[in-house]
This record gives C-alpha cells, sequence and structure tokens, in this order.
C-alpha cells in the first residue's frame, strides 16, 4: 500500500499519475475535505482517497495503517508572514506526525518532498549542492525555515531507523492550476505582464520531480539527499522564452531594488485597506532580486537521471495555455 499526501495539489497530482502509469498500486492519498480535484478528476476514481489532516495525528494513524511507502509531498508555500503560523503547522509539524506515525506503523521508506529552500546559500555566486550547509540568515523566508526544520524531523526519522530519501527541488515548471501556484508564471505571459526581476534561480519539469520521487523509491538507497534542478537560468530569461512561447509580448521593465521597495510597500497598503491578499510581498521582492545556481550533478552521477529541457516544458505547458485559455483558463496536466 503507498500513501500520498498533497495529491491534489500541482506536484502530487502528477505524482499519482505516474505511479497509476507503472502499476504502483493499491494507493491511498490523503485530501482535505475541500481540496480541488481538478487536477485528479480523471483518475479519482483509482485513488483510495482519505479525507484528514496532517494535523491530526490520530487521523493520520488510521490513514497510514498497513501502509509500506509514503510520498510526503504535501505543503504549504507562502511568502507572506500572515500565513507563518499556518506554514509551520502544516510543513514541520505535519511532517513531525508522518514520521511519527511511519515509525509507529513499520513503514518500509519516507520519500520526502522538501525544496531548495532548505538549502544553503553559496558564497561569491558558487553552485549551491547537497553539501552547501543551512544557515539561519537576517532576511531568511519563513518558508525556507518550514522547510528546514521539517527536514529535521526526517532525518530524526532516519536516526530512528526509518528509510528516508529527500528531493529539495528547484522552482518546478509545468501546467497546473493557471491563477495559483509555479503555473501562474505561465498566465502572467499569456496576461503579458511588463515586469521581470533582477534574479535567477535553477527550474524543472514536475515530471521530473515525481519520476525522481519514485526511483529514490524503489530504490535501495537511504539517508539521502538530491537537489532536482534542471536548468540554472535568470528569471528575465525563462519569462522571455514563455512570452515568445505564447506569441505575446515581452516583459519590457526590471525590477530595480527601488522599484521592488515601492512595489510591496504600496501592496501592503492596499492590503491593509482593501483587506485583499498583496499581490507581492517584503520576501518575494527580496528573494526574487537574488540569484542562485544549483548543482544537479549528484543526481546525474547516482540516478543517472537524465533531466526533460526547460525549453521543452516551456513549449508543451504552453500549447496547453493556449488551449486552457479557450476553455476559462482550465486547470490541465502536462501528458506523462
Amino acid at each position: 500500500m503507498i500513501f500520498v499526501t498533497g495529491g491534489t495539489g500541482f506536484l502530487g497530482s502528477y505524482l499519482l499519475r505516474y505511479l497509476l502509469a507503472e502499476s504502483h498500486t493499491p494507493i491511498r492519498a490523503l485530501k482535505r475535505a475541500n481540496s480541488p480535484m481538478d487536477l485528479v478528476v480523471d483518475i479519482a476514481d483509482k485513488i483510495e482517497w482519505v479525507e484528514g489532516d496532517l494535523e491530526d495525528i490520530v487521523g493520520l494513524e488510521d490513514a497510514m495503517r498497513g501502509v509500506h511507502q509514503v510520498y510526503h509531498a504535501a505543503a504549504v508555500i507562502s511568502y507572506d508572514k500572515r500565513d507563518a503560523k499556518q506554514m509551520f503547522a502544516i510543513n514541520v509539524e505535519g511532517t513531525e506526525n508522518i514520521v511519527n506515525v511511519a515509525l509507529k506503523e513499520g513503514v518500509d521508506k519516507l520519500v520526502y518532498i522538501s525544496s531548495i529552500a532548505a538549502l544553503g546559500k553559496a558564497k561569491d555566486g558558487g553552485l549551491i549542492s547537497e553539501k552547501t550547509n543551512w544557515q539561519e540568515e537576517g532576511f531568511t523566508t519563513n518558508y525556507s525555515r518550514s522547510k528546514h526544520f521539517a527536514e529535521m524531523q526526517v532525518w530524526r526519522g532516519l536516526a530512528e531507523g526509518l528509510d528516508v530519501a529527500i528531493l529539495n527541488p528547484s522552482v518546478i515548471l509545468g501546467s497546473g492550476f493557471w491563477e495559483k501556484g509555479p503555473a501562474k508564471i505561465f498566465l502572467n505571459g499569456w496576461k503579458e505582464f511588463p515586469f521581470y526581476p533582477r534574479g535567477g534561480t535553477g527550474f524543472v519539469d514536475v515530471r521530473d520531480v515525481a519520476r525522481m520521487a519514485i526511483q529514490l523509491m524503489q530504490s535501495d538507497i537511504s539517508g539521502e539527499r538530491y537537489v532536482v534542478s534542471a536548468e540554472n537560468m535568470p528569471t528575465e530569461q525563462l519569462m522571455r522564452r514563455i512570452s515568445d512561447a505564447l506569441e505575446k509580448k515581452q516583459p519590457s521593465t526590471k525590477v530595480t531594488p527601488l522599484i521592488g521597495h515601492i512595489a510591496w510597500r504600496v501592496a501592503w497598503l492596499q492590503g491593509l485597506f482593501t483587506g485583499k491578499r498583496p499581490f507581492i510581498t517584503r520576501e518575494v521582492a527580496r528573494q526574487s532580486s537574488q540569484t542562485s545556481r544549483y548543482d544537479n550533478s549528484k543526481s546525474i552521477a547516482q540516478l543517472q537521471f537524465q533531466y526533460t529541457p526547460i525549453e521543452r516544458t516551456i513549449q508543451e505547458t504552453c500549447a496547453q495555455l493556449k488551449v486552457a485559455a479557450k476553455e476559462g483558463f482550465k486547470a490541465k496536466s502536462l501528458p506523462l
């Protein structure tokens, strides 16, 4: 029995599709009562769904009874300080609960989907790898903290006898919910969003993350982590390539430090008076201005993993967005 958290979300939905396609069954997946099923509507009847919450350890004990493999992909991603409490509850305490129940139930192996946010920062623009030590800094985001502390729970599980492996994906790209999450950068291209940030980072196809998670689960590897990133590039370059694939106007205005500072302050004031979420926060402004480069050599050398070229991801995702635009921006999934 395979257990998946976050199955109705962006990455989790692809993970479920690959598990089914490769006949890794039966599959039980945790979902909230109000979780949208748009990304899994065509495969929902092939999954045993369990309504529950990562914070409910009693419910998790029921959901994970008889389970042998656990893919823990559920997480809250936010750079709004108002979400910090919930994010730590889900990302850290929820992972602690998953580990504790996995140990109690004698689960064979846990694969945890973490993030590059849990890795350290390289000096002088060098490559960030699995060995880069995480350090608390003045501008460390709450999301980064939550993923780091969640990983500490996973490593504790390893010390207590649980086989574990951790994936640290860079920015994940692909089709999904267009108006929220990772796919929103494609919708911004469709809407000809005029601004582009100064920074850059690593990018990876969502299907690659799902494939590597399954490969690690099926392997004898335990106690290892892997950076999952196909290419490093400036975010400006990614946005321009998306615009070209959509046949839309390219972004033309660089977000300088001054523009960034003004933007998040204006957004904060607007939110104060309207009650709506700011379109940009201080953390987002700072993160988008930084450049980080990631080393994927461990995954290539040890797993012989072949990454999907980001240009292919862009072309396939943009092709689906063109179709979705005629359907009210209906959620889509890339072909496996």
